[in-house]
This record gives structure tokens, sequence and C-alpha cells, in this order.
């Protein structure tokens, strides 16, 4: 199929940035700092999807913890990964995670299952090389107020 006809199920792809949580002028400029938004899908970018975004963590970013304790009503995986393909589970930094106010030194590659309700926080220490972030909320919408 060229690049002109349209199938059926185009709108099932994302491969550009088209929305991005409501964040506050404060914490975008925050964000611009440390971080570079990938992708981001929600029911917004396709009907019925669930929500899942991708950035790149560059440096430590100023705000810490850069995502404040918050909550979302569903579950949420969430991922980060050490950009050397020689040592992929080496993270080249470390973030702590707080899993209900208990804090949680990650230094490999991880992702960590946040069930529904459970308070959570994010501080990102120390950055040596790129670190691949995602998120994934099982909500068409993200709902969580990390982003004040």
């Amino acid at each position: 199929m060229s690049e002109q006809e349209k199938g059926r199920y185009d709108g099932l792809i994302v491969s550009e940035l088209k929305h991005e949580p409501e964040m506050s002028p404060e914490f975008r400029a925050v964000y611009e700092k440390f971080a570079r938004r990938i992708l981001w899908i929600d029911g917004n970018v396709v009907p019925g999807a669930f929500q899942m975004n991708t950035s790149w963590y560059n440096r430590v970013p100023e705000k810490d913890p850069v995502f404040a304790e918050h909550a979302h009503p569903s579950a949420e995986i969430i991922g980060f990964f050490g950009s050397d393909p020689e040592e992929p589970n080496d993270l080249r930094g470390e973030i702590v995670v707080e899993l209900g106010g208990e804090p949680h030194t990650i230094t490999r590659s991880s992702m960590i299952f946040v069930p529904p309700n459970l308070p959570h926080a994010i501080r990102i220490l120390r950055v040596d090389a790129p670190i691949f972030h995602f998120s994934v909320v099982t909500d068409g919408t993200y709902n969580g107020g990390a982003y004040g």
C-alpha cells in the first residue's frame, strides 16, 4: 500500500506526538529541561485505546520529586530502561520509586506494577546516559495529577 492510499486501520497507528497530559506551565518548563516526550496514546488519540506514554529522561530534573505522590483509579505499569545496547539492564542512572510511601531504588532496567489507588511518586536522582521511560494506565485517559 502506498503512502497515498489509506487503509482501514491507519488510525490505529500512532507515529507522531498528537497529545500530551495537561501540565501546569511551571511543570512543563521543568519537564522540557530533563525529558523529551516521544509518543502518547489514549482514547483521545485513538478511540478505545488505553493510555500509554513514552519519553527519554536525559538529566536530573530541578524539581524533586519530579512526579509528586499521586494515585490512579486504575492499575499502572511504569518502565525505565537503560540505553546501552551492550548492557541493556544497566540503567546508567538512579531513580527512587515510592510505593505507598515505601522507597525503592532502581538502578537496573525495570518495570513496576502499581495497583489501583496505590499512592506512588518518582524521584530521578542520577542520569548518566539517556533513560527510556514508559507508563501504561489501563484507563482510556490519564487521571492522576502527577503533572502539577
